[in-house]
Formats: C-alpha cells, sequence, structure tokens
C-alpha cells in the first residue's frame, strides 16, 4: 500500500480558537482594595447596602425653603425671608426650617426637615442675615432624593464587569473598601532569536532589533494580563528550557513568538514538540503556523514570529481566552460592519485573512492600510481595526460591507 504523503488540513480558526480557550482556567476570586482593582473583573454581583445618595441633599448652592413660602416670587415682587442657619456639605447638626425662613445651604449638604426645594444662589441677592429671592421654585426643586440614585439592595455592578474610574467610584460611594475580583492571569513573554538585539544598542550583521516581547507584553497588560518578559534567549533548545524553567511555577500562560514553522532552527518548536505541545496550520492568513497545548503542566501558546502575524494571532487566539479567564463578561473586541473604501481586496481561497485598516466611525468606511506581508509593522502601527474576510470570499470589490474587528488607535472617528 502507497503511503498517503498529503498535506494535513489546515484547522479552521474557530477551532483552534476553542482549543486555546480550553487551556486556561479562570484565575482565583481575592478581596482587593479599591485602588489595586482597576482595570479587573467583578468575580460576584456588587449589591448596594445604603441607598446613593444616602440622604435628601441640595443639588445647588443657594437656600433651603418651603415653597409655599416663596410662591409667587419674582424679580417684579421679590420675597425675603429671615435666614436662620448656614448648611455646608458635612454639618454636623441640621434644625428644622421654621415656617417663613430660610437656611444657607451648599451644595450636598442635607438638606433641613420641612423645605421642600433649594432657591438657586444666583436668584437671591446672596444675604447671610435676611435674603432676597426673585423666583418662585416648585416643590422638589433642586433636591436630590434619598435612593434616587441607587436604592439600597440594587445590583449595581455585575459579575464580569470591567473596573474602570466609574466603576471605583460608584464602588467607593457606597462605602465599599475592597471588592471580589479574579486576580490578573500571569503570562511569561518569550522571545527567541540569536538575531535579535536590544533597542538602543549597535546592530551587527543580520542582526534586527527585538519587538515582540515588548508588542505582546503590552498587548497582555492590555488585556488585563500580567506580563514577564524573557527576552534574547538564543536559537538553542537547551537554552530555552533554562530560560523558562524559573517562571513556571508560577506562569498561567507561555506565550511564544517564533521557532514554529516547517525550516530548521526552528527553536520553540524543537524543544517544545513532544513535551506536550502540538504544533499545526490554522487556515488564516497572516498567522498559519500555530502551536498550542501544555508545557509541564503550564499552558502555552506558540505565535509566529513575524510581527503582524504575531499580533494578529494574539488578538484572534489569545486575548480573548485571557480575558475569559480574568472573568470578563465581554471578552471580544467590538465588531462591526463597514464599507470598504479606496481599492479592492483579494484573498487566497480556504483561508481567513485579517488585513489593516482604518475604520471611520462617522462614515461607516474602512480603507486598508499598507500591504498583506506580515513584515509590516507599520501599517498595523497606523491602523484600528482589522478586516476580517472569511474562507469562502477570494475577492472583495469597493462598496462592499465588510466585517471589521475594531482595535481602537489612530482614526477611530475618521481624523
Amino acid at each position: 500500500m502507497d503511503q498517503d504523503n498529503r498535506t494535513p488540513p489546515l484547522v479552521p480558526v474557530e477551532e483552534h480558537q476553542e482549543h486555546v480557550a480550553s487551556l486556561l482556567r479562570p484565575t482565583e476570586v481575592t478581596r482587593s482594595p479599591l485602588h489595586e482593582c482597576a482595570g479587573l473583573a467583578m468575580a460576584r454581583d456588587l449589591v448596594a447596602s445604603i441607598p446613593l445618595p444616602p440622604f435628601r441633599n441640595s443639588a445647588m448652592d443657594g437656600y433651603a425653603v418651603r415653597s409655599v413660602d416663596v410662591a409667587g416670587a419674582s424679580p417684579e415682587r421679590p420675597v425675603r425671608l429671615p435666614v436662620t442657619a448656614d448648611l455646608p456639605a458635612g454639618a454636623p447638626e441640621v434644625l428644622p426650617l421654621a415656617v417663613g425662613s430660610a437656611q444657607r445651604i451648599m451644595t450636598g449638604a442635607p438638606l433641613p426637615l420641612g423645605a421642600d426645594c433649594v432657591v438657586p444662589v444666583e436668584r437671591t441677592d446672596g444675604g447671610t442675615r435676611e435674603v432676597t429671592i426673585t423666583v418662585a421654585p416648585e416643590e422638589g426643586r433642586h433636591v436630590r432624593q434619598a435612593g434616587e440614585d441607587v436604592p439600597a439592595g440594587a445590583t449595581v455592578l455585575r459579575r464580569g464587569a470591567e473596573l474602570g474610574p466609574a466603576q471605583l467610584g460608584l464602588a467607593s460611594a457606597l462605602g465599599f473598601a475592597e471588592l471580589p475580583v479574579r486576580r490578573r492571569p500571569r503570562v511569561v513573554v518569550l522571545s527567541t532569536g540569536s538575531e535579535l538585539v536590544e533597542p538602543g544598542e549597535p546592530l551587527g550583521l543580520g542582526q534586527i532589533y527585538e519587538s515582540n516581547a515588548v508588542m505582546l507584553a503590552t498587548a497582555v497588560r492590555e488585556a488585563g494580563g500580567r506580563a514577564t518578559t524573557v527576552r534574547f534567549v538564543p536559537d538553542d533548545v537547551a537554552a530555552l528550557h533554562d530560560a523558562v524553567e524559573p517562571h513556571l511555577a508560577d506562569a498561567d500562560l507561555l506565550l511564544t513568538s517564533g521557532g514554529v514553522s516547517a525550516g530548521a532552527y526552528e527553536v520553540v518548536k524543537d524543544a517544545l514538540a513532544g513535551e506536550g505541545v502540538s504544533f499545526t496550520k490554522v487556515a488564516m492568513q497572516p498567522g498559519m503556523p500555530q502551536g498550542s497545548g501544555r508545557y509541564r503542566g503550564v499552558p502555552v501558546v506558540a505565535l509566529p514570529g513575524n510581527p503582524v502575524s504575531a499580533l494578529v494571532s494574539f488578538e484572534v487566539f489569545v486575548r480573548p481566552a485571557l480575558r475569559r479567564a480574568a472573568g470578563f463578561a465581554v471578552t471580544e473586541r467590538p465588531r462591526s460592519r463597514a464599507v470598504l473604501d479606496g481599492s479592492g481586496l483579494s484573498s487566497p481561497p480556504g483561508k481567513r485573512q485579517y488585513r489593516r485598516g482604518s475604520y471611520h466611525l462617522e462614515t461607516g468606511a474602512v480603507r486598508v492600510v499598507g500591504a498583506a506581508g506580515s513584515h509590516l509593522l507599520s501599517a498595523l502601527a497606523e491602523s484600528n481595526c482589522l478586516v476580517e474576510i472569511a474562507p469562502e470570499v477570494t475577492a472583495v470589490e469597493p462598496g462592499t460591507p465588510v466585517e471589521v474587528l475594531l482595535l481602537g488607535g489612530p482614526n477611530r472617528s475618521g481624523g
């Protein structure tokens, strides 16, 4: 029988996404002080134990009054009332408002019992013993009612919510000093290649500056992870094993770039194949050669070495898996339909292509930036999206709707 030497079929993008996602487990839940929670995900729903505002208070600097006492007030027929108290925010004592009087009040100060509205200081003469009022506010005007923002018992932050300035401000306003969150996944970013040189140092013949480590470490942090870089590992199997060994005990993921293709000196493939990591070809461009598995129990994702291939592969496979492990409810980049502007596109049959693009929010159009080469990093730096072309599509004409994966960055709103 003749031996079957046919090339194995390419792995669909969706299949490799599922495999990478299955490698990473959710990180553990911890309670962290608010100042350490920025960029983390809520591990449980957060329920308000108090109302917000916690008491009825003034929305303006002005005078707390009874609406009936100032009824009919106008610039032509002002009302004059004695001022019986001053109420700054945080006033230690608040006396009831006597009939036919006013109390000077600052924004946020508790409204005195008996008052039902506030006259802004701009509609008075600003008096401290007696005030002249030239407007007749209705009951409830310029008053913040207790619980009008958040009633006690309301769920204010859902599990999986990403904690930014507004979310942490809300938690603090409700009196929470710490929150239940999932810790950041710890990612070791490994950069291999005997030709790599530290930026700032002179280049020798055949050498290039190392860029993937800083690029991928930044992507890890932006996705919600914590990155440790191991750089300038030469193309030597023993050196690679020695370089990663000290980091394995604390790693949630070992992320490599380069050394995964079919040529000689593919050090990542040589070092990790047969050690629990498998290497395959995915039906995509750029980023066809990929590796994944476990090395000594630690999840491994091995990305191709060309910088565009590495970052596109991170976006497609690693970022969603990292965010899922970190507990975020939203793991995917936002997507949009856009109209292709400029020239048309061709795409290899059977492969999902990702082209760098500039998406304009106002017009809903996208323009492809640069050529398809996986070494053209400058085009990726100018882009704010990836134009995704399905495997069955081989040509896209100008004016055709296309799917875009929004990355943020320059020209997001058409600038």
